[in-house]
């Protein structure tokens, strides 16, 4: 992708609101191996998420102390987090303070040499959640002359537009729910990456996600009017559009009369049907374009998020985690690599 300077050219989303489907693990590892492959472009990653998993693995993971040094960030004064931010929000939330963006962004190569150094991080923070009902009133006061829904979507916008010319690419990594943090990060992104697992509550949830972002098939016009896409859309504001579909951890399951496997054949249907159908909600116009598959990393998998590192820098063979001893594979790790390559080759 050929990337302009002096503005962020793409944001990308990992989203899926069913929980358990590998989001933050893609995150991480697509984030640091499209920063290894353009190292020259400057990224920033957002975590939009309470548990803060993929702050802690940019940090150092279980093994580095990845969650003592988030927890150092977020008793920094402001609060150096996306947490600190939204509080700096819930007083003025329909006009923005005067802030400086730089106060809440974490260099993580800083506490983890393992992350390549064009890579930015603001931190996720559980005081999302606390904040959520706040945040949920405030958008959904009537005032006059102010649409105060778009005033609080657009946090995350007005934060990204004061270092528009520090960045190239955001990546953010959004909770697996449809909270309205997690809005304000879907409405911020320009591109989705929907990651899907080989179960049949995976395809139903796949389903609920066309819904809730574009209003598909929605089980009565009831709702329409308080629909995400509506109101985006009542302000003349662009939907993001779904970039990738991965097919996470199939290969535990895959088998030729596997009913995993049927059940990723149903989601890729789906997909196809929609885009004869809606072809405007996508970035791809063929299910080729639009799906990857990605091996199970398995214990590679474990031992690299434990280390907080990305796979092309862990080394085969036995290693310890957590006080224990286990083994990574130089088959697994290849593995494990080239399906992130494949990953990262379609962003």
């Amino acid at each position: 992708m050929d990337i302009l300077e002096g503005h962020v050219d793409v944001k990308y989303a990992f989203w899926n609101n069913k929980g358990g489907t590998g989001k933050t693990s893609l995150a991480f590892q697509s984030i640091t191996g499209y920063a290894e492959k353009y190292p020259k472009k400057r990224i920033l990653a957002v975590d939009i998420c309470p548990q803060a998993n993929l702050s802690e693995l940019m940090l150092g993971g279980l093994n580095y102390k990845g969650s003592d040094k988030l927890l150092a960030r977020h008793g920094m004064v402001p609060r150096c987090s996306l947490g600190g931010y939204f509080q700096l929000r819930l007083p003025a939330p329909y006009a923005p303070p005067a802030f400086i963006a730089q106060d809440f962004i974490t260099k993580p190569s800083e506490y983890n040499s393992g992350i390549p150094t064009n890579v930015d991080l603001i931190c996720g923070d559980p005081l999302l959640e606390l904040q959520a009902n706040a945040v949920n009133t405030l958008a959904n006061q009537n005032i006059p002359g102010t649409d105060a829904w778009i005033a609080v979507i657009d946090w995350l916008k007005t934060f990204l537009e004061q270092v528009e010319d520090k960045y190239d690419v955001v990546f953010m990594d959004c909770n697996p729910s449809f909270s309205l943090y997690t809005q304000i990060g879907l409405a911020t992104a320009d591109r989705i990456v929907l990651p899907v697992m080989a179960d049949d509550s995976s395809r139903r949830a796949i389903q609920n996600a066309f819904s809730l972002i574009f209003g598909l098939k929605l089980p009565s016009d009831i709702y329409a009017s308080y629909a995400f896409a509506t109101k985006l859309g009542n302000a003349s504001r662009k939907l993001p559009k779904v970039h990738l579909i991965a097919k996470n951890r199939i290969t535990q399951y895959m088998g030729s009369a596997s009913a995993y496997a049927a059940v990723l054949a149903a989601i890729q249907a789906d997909i196809v049907s929609l885009l004869s159908t809606n072809p405007e909600i996508f970035s791809f116009s063929s299910a080729e374009q639009g799906f990857v598959d990605i091996r199970d990393f398995q214990t590679t998998g474990v031992v690299a998020f434990a280390k907080g590192l990305p796979f092309s820098k862990l080394q085969p063979g036995k290693q310890t985690v957590n006080g224990h001893r286990v083994q990574v594979k130089q088959d697994y790790l290849t593995n494990s690599i080239k399906s992130m390559k494949t990953l990262v080759s379609q962003l």
